[in-house]
């Protein structure tokens, strides 16, 4: 029994990373909050499938096809679907229709299904019509820059870019940081006081909230199927 998740970065602006997996004998998996949305094709049983899937707030247990292989594109914070609100994807998703083993309809057009080394060609294509967009402010303040705005305007935009505030975004991004530190055996102090945790228990919390798992089952490699890439 296993689920098999390998992670990449990308090269381009648009993307935060590019995974692929596959499934047998897991019929459940937890997920694991993440400030990105996202597409993902799978293929079970000779059947292709593709949905877009939102950000999420929280750990929660989530169904695995069996027998299925996928193909999945992250997509950085501040871009959206033009066609889809981000905040209407929160902690949920949109499976996309019409999918065969070669293309795809989304924004209404038809797209080639990509493979593991196609996510920049297509995310490049989308883009290019207008399909994907970003919104300069967040994409300002993402990269450390202060724009002439109020800071309400900020936090608006940035709330219907990323269906998500500032706060909630550095926070699901930092317990990921440590679920990855402790999965590599880094000591729980040592987490704590790298990422600017309060406390231990603190840090425990988070974990529970987000990631599902507790530091000793992380660094152990316990506690089943996750859909974060710790190797």
């Amino acid at each position: 029994m296993a689920l098999r998740l390998q992670t990449r970065v990308s090269d381009s602006p648009w993307i935060d990373a590019v995974w692929t997996g596959t499934s047998t004998g897991v019929a459940e998996m937890t997920s694991v909050a993440t400030v990105c949305w996202g597409l993902v094709f799978w293929e079970r049983l000779g059947t292709a499938y593709a949905a877009i899937t939102g950000p999420e707030t929280r750990t929660s247990a989530a169904p695995v096809p069996e027998g299925a292989s996928f193909v999945g594109i992250d997509f950085a914070v501040g871009t959206s679907l033009r066609a889809v609100s981000t905040p209407a994807l929160v902690d949920g998703g949109v499976e996309l229709p019409d999918t065969t083993r070669r293309t795809f309809r989304l924004a209404g057009a038809r797209w080639e299904t990509p493979g593991p080394d196609d996510a920049e060609a297509l995310v490049d294509r989308l883009v290019q019509s207008g399909a994907v967009v970003r919104d300069p402010i967040v994409t300002a303040v993402l990269r450390g820059h202060r724009p002439s705005v109020s800071q309400r305007t900020v936090e608006r935009r940035f709330r219907a870019a990323t269906g998500l505030t500032q706060g909630a975004v550095r926070q699901v991004e930092r317990v990921r940081e440590a679920a990855a530190l402790l999965a590599a055996t880094t000591p729980v102090a040592d987490v704590v006081s790298r990422l600017e945790y309060v406390d231990e228990p603190h840090l425990a919390r988070a974990l529970r909230r987000y990631v599902g798992r507790t530091a000793r089952q992380l660094r152990a490699g316990a506690g089943g199927p996750i859909a974060l890439d710790l190797d």
